[in-house]
């Protein structure tokens, strides 16, 4: 039987992990790795680039920051998402303001010295970083279209980070970066949609808010239009391996979407259908093994 002070804490940390969403960190991480193996250091034996310690350092760094930009997204939105997500709230609410400050600075404390293993010009790209993301948080996020480009431009910044260290300008890189960055835009939009009532609420000019549930799905149609378009362009035009398999799931998944889309008018619906697009994003996250697997074994 655990004791009452083990029990505090086990709570607290489950408390913690729910703030700044352990297990989306460690999807990132397990992207980051997989990314770097399959597309950005493709050319480059297994066993160096996964005992690379560089790259480690670099995947800390972003792990510390992504960690630290939910604690201080958590901190502004307090109130926001005690309308919208009452239940998560209650468990986020179960460590203190003061403690997950102290935390923030802990952790992007952290993230400049892992960068500065690596490089001076990474301590600078991670320092920008956290700005980047206090900013959002602080200002951005509530200004419509501007606050949702920033948000889905910081979501892909860790990537481009590993992108930047093996300077990898191949083209495939790009149309993968455009796809994800699409995914990532949608998610954010809908995210949106779902969180309406406490966002109208605390006077967020989201876009939703600002131009209305009809504007915003005819703007969520026409980006889902463009990731069909990137994926068949990475169907058509690159060599994706068995990863292209993944690309024809998800322009059904984004067909379902769209035809869900116009039916949706609560936020259960919206709910669901954020679900789906971040299902298609962790779906091409273990795809990416799929790219070429003859090569990665010998590569072993």
């Amino acid at each position: 039987m655990l004791s009452r002070r083990q029990k505090h804490i086990l709570i607290k940390f489950f408390s913690l992990f729910s703030v700044v969403r352990g297990y989306n960190i460690l999807v990132v991480v397990i992207a980051q790795y997989l990314a770097s193996v399959y597309i950005f250091a493709h050319d480059k034996p297994l066993k160096s680039v996964l005992l690379d310690v560089n790259l480690l350092m670099l995947v800390l760094a972003s792990s510390a920051t992504i960690a630290a930009g939910y604690i201080i997204n958590n901190f502004y939105d307090s109130e926001k998402d005690l309308i919208n997500r009452p239940r998560k709230t209650m468990l986020d609410r179960l460590v203190s303001q003061n403690t997950k400050l102290s935390f923030y600075f802990v952790l992007n404390f952290l993230a400049v010295v892992f960068a500065s293993y690596v490089s001076f010009k990474a301590v600078v790209f991670f320092s920008c970083y956290i700005f980047g993301i206090w900013f959002y948080s602080h200002r951005l996020k509530k200004q419509p279209i501007i606050g949702n480009i920033v948000s889905a431009i910081l979501a892909v910044t860790p990537f481009f980070a590993i992108f930047i260290y093996y300077q990898n300008f191949e083209l495939v890189v790009f149309a993968h970066a455009i796809f994800l960055f699409l995914l990532v835009s949608m998610r954010e939009l809908i995210k949106d949609l779902e969180n309406i009532k406490g966002d109208l609420a605390l006077n967020y000019r989201t876009v939703p808010v600002v131009l209305g549930e009809k504007t915003s799905k005819v703007m969520l149609s026409i980006i889902a239009s463009l990731t069909i378009i990137a994926a068949i362009v990475l169907i058509l035009f690159f060599k994706v391996g068995y990863m292209v398999y993944f690309f024809y799931l998800s322009i059904g998944f984004l067909i379902v979407f769209l035809m869900l889309l116009w039916r949706a008018n609560s936020k259960t619906y919206y709910l669901l259908l954020h679900n789906l697009l971040k299902f298609i994003i962790v779906l091409g996250v273990f795809s990416i093994i799929l790219i070429d697997v003859s090569v990665v074994l010998n590569r072993i």
